[in-house]
């Protein structure tokens, strides 16, 4: 399957496995069978549970219709809503286990996934035709809606271990130092552990020592090297973030 190398916001590339127009496309069906599934019930509610039939009897067209529009509304809003409560995904999506994300390595914000949303008009013609040729011939399996909004899809399914991840083993009797990491993000941890464990990997001291500075701007440390070396520090902070945050092996 094919990578993309993200640039993080702190300069740190970081390889994701693209989601597969199949994956894409089965987490599209089953969004599809949620919309479908609500439609079903709401319309059931209304006509047979509710009986409110009789209320579009003396209505014209148009006022039907706009009634039919605000029963089904969260069906046309729910592709944006969920992804920016679910931090890109939908319950397809979450199923499939891929994500939408910002290729320059930005939290993808609301009005990216309102882009998305929009341009799923134009990538929904001709019965998908549109979005699936544009995720077939473009380089990251890429609909017009992310192209447009710069986003892209990836897999959740990589074959990671704890060594990958911003979890690290720590002994119950383990004494945290800094209170300070909880201010910092999952996101935040798993770059700063990505690039440390890289940077161990072929002893770049440079990357160690401006990792660490940063790490103390961010959470205005002041730590005397004579007591601590930048390579303890990195190595605490991970450890301390694991242990207030609960994310224990």
């Amino acid at each position: 399957m094919s990578q993309i190398a993200i640039n993080t916001s702190q300069n740190v590339n970081i390889n994701f496995t693209i989601a597969s127009v199949g994956e894409r496309m089965l987490a599209f069906i089953i969004d599809l069978l949620i919309k479908v599934a609500y439609a079903v019930i709401i319309f059931y509610l209304f006509f047979n549970v509710f009986d409110l039939g009789y209320l579009l009897a003396g209505l014209d067209q148009w006022s039907v219709m706009a009634v039919y529009i605000v029963l089904t509304f969260p069906v046309y809003i729910y592709p944006v809503v969920l992804e920016s409560l679910m931090e890109g995904q939908t319950p397809g999506k979450k199923l499939m286990k891929i994500r939408v994300v910002k290729i320059d390595g930005y939290q993808a914000s609301f009005g990216d996934y309102l882009i998305r949303w929009m341009f799923r008009l134009i990538d929904t013609s001709f019965a998908g035709v549109v979005g699936l040729i544009s995720m077939i011939v473009s380089k990251n399996n890429q609909r017009l809606g992310d192209i447009a909004s710069g986003t892209a899809v990836i897999s959740l399914k990589n074959n990671i271990n704890i060594s990958h991840t911003i979890l690290e083993n720590i002994h119950e009797s383990y004494v945290p130092s800094f209170p300070q990491v909880i201010a910092l993000s999952d996101n935040d941890m798993r770059i700063i552990k990505d690039n440390y464990t890289k940077a161990l990997k072929v002893d770049d001291r440079q990357i160690i020592s401006r990792l660490s500075d940063k790490i103390k701007s961010i959470l205005k440390l002041e730590i005397d090297p004579a007591k601590m070396t930048e390579r303890q520090f990195i190595n605490v902070v991970i450890k301390d973030y694991n242990y207030y945050t609960g994310k224990d092996n």
